[in-house]
């Protein structure tokens, strides 16, 4: 697992993702007919790339501002501030979003409508709560890196 803080960081390669997201003030939101108010906070939302272009491509749309409203996460992408994202290249966005299982989730079927497997791909991270050794271990790594 890495972590990127821009979505250059990021494998070209398919695999998975949690998004970390910061809202400074609440968002209404909608997944399939449940819809809600997601207060200020972090946020991590884990999902997948299989497509073309990979994780890179991947991150590289969630990060931007400028974008057609297609998915659950683009409605908090055009308003929060995006952390970075931790990224497991070959990896499994519910493998991701079990690790994240202790985490509040702040609106059941949101970024999960097509997953069998979890309730929602979306986990409330509040103040002071811990990531996952790895996550962690991860995030340190990034931090202390040289960037060019």
């Amino acid at each position: 697992m890495i972590f990127c803080v821009s979505a250059s960081d990021a494998p070209a390669a398919s695999g998975a993702y949690a998004l970390w997201l910061r809202l400074d003030g609440p968002v209404d939101v909608r997944a399939g007919k449940r819809q809600g108010v997601l207060p200020a906070g972090d946020y991590l939302y884990s999902g997948s790339a299989r497509g073309s272009g990979g994780l890179r491509a991947r991150l590289a749309r969630h990060m931007r501002r400028d974008k057609r409203l297609h998915w659950h996460i683009d409605q908090l992408t055009a308003a929060a501030t995006i952390l970075g994202a931790f990224v497991e290249e070959g990896g499994d966005e519910c493998a991701l979003n079990a690790a994240l299982e202790g985490l509040p989730i702040p609106l059941r079927g949101f970024g999960s409508s097509d997953c069998p497997r979890c309730a929602a791909h979306l986990h409330l991270l509040p103040k002071g709560a811990a990531l996952p050794s790895d996550w962690e271990n991860a995030r340190k790594a990034a931090e202390s890196s040289p960037r060019p």
